[in-house]
């Protein structure tokens, strides 16, 4: 991946950061109560399966098995393999907390690998991603395999969109992000 991305130490140090702000500095689409808590790792679900449109796409979802809300990072926190860096959001913006109510499931998107020129050549090839809601998380390992590519992911500048209310608007947020033909409201 490129030096530019930041690394998943940098990217889970921010969205804690963020996830302990007041809920006034949280942006007004997932303004929440101060005192909703971050989901603990065991109630939630994490899943991630190759996308039927799209070559390189990885739908993901995140669900709430708890009996009442709770936060969630407003993009979840992809790295790959044993690769320095993690998956950048579309649209770009700070993290902060993503309500997710009890029994909910969100969703997102993301393309590993870019349409740039460099892509072809730099591209690295890995066997598996981590995948996490809440970033002190551990979060889930999935191998390449069940994702679609038996013989690895590539990856060049990954990213991802933020969680989004159904797989279909994760994946066309994340086309709209990309060609450039819309600007998503977070």
């Amino acid at each position: 991946m490129r030096v530019r991305h930041v690394t998943a130490a940098s990217a889970a140090a921010l969205a804690l950061t963020a996830l302990a702000a007041p809920a006034a500095l949280a942006a007004p689409a997932d303004a929440t109560p101060a005192a909703l808590a971050r989901c603990a790792e065991d109630d939630l679900t994490l899943r991630a399966e190759p996308s039927d449109d799209s070559d390189g796409v990885i739908k993901l979802s995140v669900r709430n098995n708890a009996a009442k809300a709770c936060l969630v990072d407003r993009v979840p926190t992809i790295t790959y393999g044993d690769l320095d860096g993690a998956a950048l959001p579309l649209p770009s913006m700070p993290h902060a907390g993503h309500t997710l109510a009890a029994h909910d499931t969100a969703y997102a998107a993301v393309r590993s690998l870019s349409d740039s020129d460099d892509a072809a050549e730099q591209a690295r090839t890995v066997m598996f991603v981590t995948v996490t809601a809440v970033p002190d998380h551990h979060g889930h390992r999935f191998q390449a395999l069940t994702l679609g590519a038996p013989a690895g992911l590539r990856v060049w500048e990954p990213v991802t969109t933020l969680w989004q209310d159904s797989p279909a608007r994760a994946e066309q947020v994340l086309q709209e992000e990309i060609t450039g033909q819309g600007t998503i409201a977070a």
